[in-house]
């Protein structure tokens, strides 16, 4: 990736199919940053794509903070390599030295967009003679090294998109392959690094489809072989319109920062694109890995529902929950939020205590999309004791203390096992004690005493969730 700004869904699919596809082969995956042009370099980005992998979990295997066998790699730091490929090419005259100033240019783009045309360089420094070109350098003119753009170039297999040629010889002119300033282009640097990294296998965005033939030449006038090119589809909005890096609400850290798991990030990515036999939501990494097939991506854009997020966030939390090991780590953030929401209110620490955290979320599993929900004003019965008059639970009910006795006698009952199954026959049982107290009504009265709430999870599941002990004095302080 280029280091522009952070990284965003579209690249984290990009880095995503790359990592899959060296996983599924037994390949390494390699992140190589992008920082030739310097004037759009963000401070901190290159970090912060590296911390991003790291979290999605598809750490790169070498990369600038890993560091591996082909380093460096961040392409600032390789410049003489660039310079030593670009002075072999001026050598073998694939390349040529060129003069024209940035306001020479900037009339050519003017002229050919006043003409209707697409503006392209019309390569007037590729027939300067070595001697023009000396007295030019001893001048002490400025200059860039252009590549010789070549006719005829040959068809290629994209792994994606399949045979595929583009002249670009008749619709562009011959590109800037090193700057003024030393530093190489997009073009030149990704031939040579890929070519002295060994990279097998590229799979990069579909906007660079049109420039692999130029690519290709580039490898053809080194005597280099190439590597495989795989083009990935455009990532759309649902609508069919780009996804707005202006909104900010593409970005990995928005998802971090609103408890998004990683794994229901690329379950939904991977599941509007394609590569795999079945659309399935669920997926974990590691069934990414084996049911990908690079054959099967279409050409298709991918189109993007953000608003399925939540549904996909909550099928992996509930695998998590299930989850012996990964529900430990679920408790630990649980038990932080209830602190940072509710820290002042908490009138008792057992709340916060590991059994009881970890019933909750048992209770919980598969009801919520995801763990802040949990301490939302819905929830907020399960940290903080509620505070009922005895006047609103009469104004439900006149039995309002014979319910509450019936209650407190199944609370102390040692046969009390505290199953919803068992509580909702116990429950029932209790109502056809009292003489005019409807059922809806009875748990209308115990929910607000319990709870504080008009609406939320059942009443046998709050009994479960808070405990007999804690139903007990919930219900004894609103008697």
């Amino acid at each position: 990736p280029a280091i522009t700004g952070f990284l965003h869904l579209g690249g984290l699919r990009t880095a995503l199919y790359n990592y899959i596809f060296a996983k599924k082969h037994q390949g390494t995956f390699i992140l190589r940053v992008e920082d030739t042009d310097q004037n759009r370099v963000v401070s901190g980005a290159a970090e912060g794509i590296e911390d991003m992998l790291d979290w999605a979990g598809i750490p790169p295997d070498e990369s600038p903070c890993r560091g591996g066998p082909h380093g460096p790699y961040v392409q600032s730091l390789r410049l003489e390599l660039y310079r030593g490929a670009s002075a072999a090419l001026l050598e073998s005259g694939a390349a040529y030295r060129c003069f024209c100033t940035p306001q020479r240019l900037e009339l050519l783009r003017r002229e050919a967009l006043r003409c209707q045309h697409t503006p392209r360089y019309d390569n007037r420094c590729r027939h300067l003679t070595p001697a023009e070109v000396a007295q030019k350098l001893t001048q002490g003119l400025d200059c860039v090294v252009r590549f010789r753009l070549e006719k005829g170039v040959e068809p290629f297999q994209d792994l994606v998109y399949g045979w595929n040629k583009h002249e670009v010889a008749e619709v562009e002119g011959d590109p800037v392959i090193l700057k003024g300033d030393g530093f190489p282009t997009y073009h030149l640097a990704n031939v040579v690094d890929d070519h002295y990294m060994g990279i097998t296998h590229v799979l990069r965005g579909t906007e660079w489809l049109t420039s692999t033939s130029k690519h290709l030449l580039l490898y053809k006038a080194f005597g280099w072989e190439p590597p495989q090119f795989g083009h990935l589809p455009l990532l759309l909005n649902k609508d069919g319109g780009k996804l707005s890096k202006r909104q900010g609400d593409i970005f990995l850290e928005r998802f971090v920062r609103d408890g998004f798991l990683p794994e229901a990030l690329l379950d939904m990515i991977t599941n509007c694109g394609s590569g795999f036999a079945e659309k399935q939501m669920g997926r974990t990494l590691e069934e990414l890995i084996s049911q990908f097939e690079i054959g099967r991506i279409t050409t298709h854009s991918a189109l993007l529902d953000l608003e399925m997020l939540p549904e996909f966030n909550r099928i992996h939390l509930t695998r998590h929950i299930e989850n012996q090991g990964l529900r430990q780590r679920l408790v630990r953030e649980l038990q932080e939020l209830v602190k940072h929401v509710y820290g002042d209110q908490q009138v008792d620490p057992e709340v916060l205590e590991k059994e009881y955290v970890e019933r909750v979320l048992l209770l919980r599993k598969g009801h919520i999309s995801l763990l802040k929900n949990l301490v939302s004003g819905d929830y907020s019965y399960l940290w903080v004791r509620p505070s009922v008059s005895r006047q609103q639970l009469q104004r439900i009910s006149a039995e309002v203390d014979e319910i509450g006795k019936l209650v407190l006698g199944l609370m102390t009952r040692q046969a009390a096992a505290l199953t919803m199954e068992e509580l909702n026959k116990d429950l029932r049982n209790l109502q056809k004690q009292t003489r005019e107290t409807k059922y809806s009504s009875m748990m209308q009265l115990l929910r607000l005493a319990l709870s504080g709430q008009q609406h939320g999870p059942s009443v046998a599941e709050m009994m479960v969730t808070l405990g007999p002990k804690e139903v007990s004095g919930r219900i004894h302080r609103a008697l």
